[in-house]
């Protein structure tokens, strides 16, 4: 599946050559998790859909994802300079082209999916909806802005899970109840989002965990919550506790998947693999 989908997002056509293009393309298929397209599709081959009907709804989440990271890694945002063990797209390309390339994959995103030949048009409309809300200002950018917001300020657990589910949750939010959508079965949609809200809270906490006990070698970006003086789970509850809050978020996660309509356990062993992943 992965090496399928890996394939679709090489052949894509990205747009006119250039150095947006260059970015664009440096962003997007510099290897990573496709953690979020990755849902999409398993979800679908759990309701027995054919995953690569899919495919142009987790290039898109992908394209958003990737968009976020390279505005992210900003130095007006967190000056990143190192995406993924490589270098961050504005420093190679310059801050100029880095914002060129975040809108231009911000814009293409729905593009992809406004022209995919394998999706009804109602279910089209659905989906760009859906994605407008979980990656605009009710959902990730308001994540960001809080995050912003609160760098160098002492905030508890509860407004660091507010920050955390609009920013991390969201897009998995997208990508859970993308594929119920498209495999005709809202009856899980609340259960979805429920899961994939806990399953972004548990991202983000283990990416909290790495940033304090991973080396630049092992998550291929240096720790720069720390840097930002951001309040995160290890610095509010510590490693014992935030690890404990983790493990909790897993379970729930499997008593949620253990009870949706779905044919297959790929959903699960996906989550699993989330749960052991090492960076």
């Amino acid at each position: 599946m992965l090496e399928s989908f890996e394939k679709f997002l090489n052949e894509y056509n990205y747009g006119p050559k250039g150095k947006v293009l260059d970015a664009v393309k440096y962003s997007v298929l510099n290897p990573g998790k496709r953690i979020r397209p990755m849902i999409l599709l398993t979800i679908l081959n759990d309701y027995q859909i054919d995953y690569k009907k899919g495919f142009s709804p987790a290039l898109a989440i992908e394209m958003i994802h990737n968009y976020s990271l390279i505005h992210d890694d900003l130095p007006a945002m967190d000056n990143d300079d190192y995406r993924r063990g490589k270098l961050s797209t504005h420093k190679v390309y310059g801050e100029d082209i880095a914002i060129l390339a975040g809108d231009a994959l911000l814009t293409m995103a729905f593009n992809v999916i406004s022209n995919d030949k394998c999706l009804d048009s109602d279910i089209k409309v659905k989906l760009i909806s859906l994605l407008s809300k979980h990656a605009g200002i009710e959902g990730m950018i308001y994540g960001q802005q809080l995050d912003l917001t609160f760098e160098g300020k002492n905030i508890d657990i509860t407004k660091i899970d507010e920050i955390n589910i609009y920013k991390t949750s969201n897009l998995i939010i997208f990508s859970m109840l993308a594929a119920a959508i498209i495999a005709n079965k809202e009856e899980d949609l609340i259960a979805l989002e429920v899961l994939a809200t806990k399953l972004g809270l548990a991202f983000q906490i283990q990416d909290d965990i790495f940033d304090v006990t991973k080396s630049f070698e092992e998550i291929g970006k240096k720790p720069s919550d720390q840097v930002n003086d951001k309040s995160t789970y290890v610095k509010v509850l510590g490693l014992e506790k935030s690890s404990q809050v983790l493990d909790d978020l897993f379970i729930d996660c499997y008593k949620i998947i253990k009870n949706l309509s779905l044919k297959n356990h790929g959903l699960k062993n996906l989550v699993q693999d989330i749960q052991n992943r090492i960076n």
